[in-house]
């Protein structure tokens, strides 16, 4: 039995790369299972490091720093996308990380995104990758507008986006001589926006949690409810098109994917996500495998978990100061409250999550 399909005992150590809610979720999901977390990430007094005393604070791109923690844990786990796929390259060399570092790769960039996509003929909105304003300009003569420009590399929750309209001033937000590789996406005028979180395990058994319905705010997720409200078939076929993507990258782990769903009812996928998503966190409260469990069953190599409901649930986000309201809503019936143990406060920062259930019924 070779190292990477060995099944990982509890007792072992899960590294887990990057400190914020995902990583405490994770760990807390790891210690439920005998585990014990190591988190490595670049701020002291993170929210992963209040329920871990195993904590590495270096850059991400710190080789020493990596190579140290790579030797004091079993298997390498992520909570975010953006952690250089060099890294976790240079880790993959010593211990498994899993999903594996090709996966990041893929993720990080929107252009290798799209391409991968595309590639394995998964409709996405037409794009065009360019490079300078006047390549954005012979772009928007094939993508009409409106259109969403996004940097190429990093942004999430809207950070890095802006929407061209017919009649936007291109030469005003990419001034003639930036170079920054950016990408050019046809705005999609959908009907509903969903997501399907899919494990697949080292022996390629795959365990796909029901779509949730998402709301956004400011370019932040608000509010996923659970069932959405989509006809079945639709269903059916978005955990279809996460399937084929979990195979076709080769995922060992976690995979958010984002999807539009169009007013003819077309799934059109928007972005991937190898690692827990915040709009999987109702599975937490009512679901018999949370999607931070399951990360751990499928980088340890154990057997995946249910991913069936006992209840339905609708997820809501707590940003800022709404924090303030917390003894108002964990008096409310039937809600969970989730507190991420940050510090400080700012307007848009996710500062823990609400989870209203009710009883399991049909759409």
């Amino acid at each position: 039995m070779t190292s990477q399909s060995k099944v990982i005992q509890p007792g072992s150590v899960i590294g887990i790369v990057g400190g914020g809610q995902l990583g405490r979720m994770i760990a807390i999901a790891a210690h439920r299972l005998g585990y014990k977390a190591h988190i490595f990430c670049e701020e002291k007094n993170c929210p992963a490091s209040e329920v871990t005393n195993l904590l590495t604070i270096a850059k991400y791109n710190n080789f020493k720093a990596l190579s140290s923690f790579a030797k004091k844990v079993d298997v390498v786990t992520c909570e975010f996308e953006n952690i250089p796929f060099e890294s976790l390259r240079y880790i993959s060399k010593i211990v498994p990380v899993r999903p594996r570092w090709q996966c990041f790769k893929i993720a990080q960039n929107r252009s290798r995104e799209k391409e991968f996509l595309k590639k394995i003929n998964i409709e996405t909105a037409p794009f065009a990758t360019v490079n300078n304003l006047d390549e954005l300009s012979k772009a928007l003569q094939d993508i009409k507008p409106p259109c969403i420009l996004k940097t190429g590399q990093l942004g999430y929750d809207g950070k890095g986006q802006v929407k061209i309209n017919k009649n936007t001033k291109i030469n005003r937000i990419w001034k003639r001589g930036e170079k920054s590789i950016k990408i050019l996406e046809k705005y999609i005028d959908f009907d509903k926006e969903i997501s399907v979180i899919i494990a697949r395990s080292i022996t390629g058994k795959i365990a796909a949690y029901d779509p949730a319905e998402n709301l956004h705010r400011n370019h932040i997720l608000a509010r996923s409810t659970v069932p959405a409200k989509i006809p079945d078939r639709v269903a059916k076929e978005a955990k279809k098109i996460a399937r084929k993507i979990a195979v076709e990258i080769g995922l060992v782990g976690l995979l958010a994917i984002e999807m539009f769903v169009t007013k003819d009812s077309r799934i059109i996928v928007n972005e991937l996500a190898p690692r827990p998503h915040n709009s999987g966190h109702w599975s937490i409260d009512c679901n018999y495998t949370s999607q931070f469990e399951q990360t751990v069953r499928a980088v340890c190599n154990l057997k995946l978990g249910s991913c069936k409901r006992h209840s339905n649930a609708v997820m809501e986000n707590i940003l800022g100061n709404e924090v303030r309201n917390w003894k108002r809503i964990i008096g409310k019936k039937n809600t969970r409250l989730h507190l991420y143990g940050k510090n400080q406060s700012r307007p848009g920062r996710k500062m823990g999550h609400i989870t209203t259930v009710s009883p399991l019924k049909k759409r």
